[in-house]
């Protein structure tokens, strides 16, 4: 009955030091050292293997190590395998320490300020006070709603968007497509926390810039796939956005001479927002281990139809 790691190796060494110390009775192995594939019950991974199945004709429960679960194409998934994505808490503590940085940067104009510094121009801009800087969250689940939590001390109005209703003190909530267009009007700084599924692929598009106040800002922590890159360069130049902070794109990395790299009204960084601590992302799987064992409920289990 072995636990089988298939992501970054340099975690992946400490994800086998805490097995070792916390599960010595569980056998924990690292990609692509599988050992017997007829023994893998447990398979952790970030990108997963090709054909899962035959692969692992075993296999009982199949765990994300990051908070999305995009990445894995879940029609090769046998349905009676579970697929749970990471809810270890310092996902969320790291998200919000990165998106309340780039949501101040972004009202502090560092964007700005960070192209000027390369062409050595000293020059002020006005100062916007945080209450007349309203700001909106795509995607209202665990990681949306822990950010508005988090906002709401600096002062901003603030609203939330989600394709489901939602009722959070304090923000005022769109629900749908249709109150969409709504949303966006009254949103100076767009922050995009939605998974990635075919309905939001491309979201963040020239039609949906369109409907943001002339000048607004956007911060992408979702995933490179919500954005229409072109859509957003030509947003830029024309100033109908001012300035973006993204952590994701598409593919990534990206290639040498992309558009992203040089743009002096982008800030980006190499997707690592949010990265999963292995002490509590371990912990996090032998319990969902042990609750399988039990046959009880799986805390961040896939739903299928919905693809998160």
């Amino acid at each position: 009955m072995t636990v089988l790691y298939k992501a970054n190796m340099v975690r992946g060494a400490e994800w086998a030091r805490l097995f070792a110390e916390r599960a010595p009775d569980l056998p924990f192995r690292l990609w692509p050292d599988i050992g017997d594939p007829t023994e893998v019950r447990y398979l952790v991974a970030w990108m997963p293997p090709d054909d899962i199945a035959k692969s692992f004709p075993n296999l009982e429960l199949v765990f994300s190590v990051g908070a999305g679960v995009d990445q894995f194409d879940i029609t090769k998934l046998p349905p009676h395998i579970p697929l749970v994505r990471m809810l270890e808490p310092g996902i969320t503590e790291r998200m919000l320490e990165y998106a309340s940085m780039a949501v101040l940067a972004l009202h502090r104009d560092l964007v700005h300020f960070i192209a000027q510094q390369r062409e050595q121009v000293w020059r002020e801009l006005p100062v916007t006070q945080t209450g007349e800087r309203r700001v909106g969250v795509m995607g209202l689940g665990l990681l949306g709603q822990a950010l508005l939590g988090r906002l709401k001390s600096f002062g901003f109005p603030l609203l939330g968007w989600n394709r489901s209703p939602r009722s959070i003190a304090g923000v005022t909530c769109f629900v749908g497509a249709g109150a969409l267009p709504d949303f966006l009007g009254q949103t100076d700084i767009l922050v995009c926390l939605l998974p990635l599924t075919s309905e939001t692929r491309g979201i963040l598009n020239a039609n949906l810039f369109a409907h943001l106040p002339r000048g607004a800002r956007l911060l992408n922590v979702g995933r490179g796939g919500h954005l229409v890159g072109a859509d957003l360069i030509a947003a830029l130049d024309s100033g109908v956005l001012s300035a973006a902070v993204l952590d994701v794109a598409e593919p990534e990395p990206l290639p040498a001479g992309h558009p992203f790299w040089s743009h002096p009204r982008i800030l980006l960084t190499p997707h690592i927002a949010s990265t999963t601590k292995p002490e509590t992302a371990v912990e996090f799987v032998l319990d969902v281990i042990a609750r399988h064992r039990r046959g009880e409920a799986l805390p961040g289990r896939v739903d299928r139809d919905r693809g998160y």
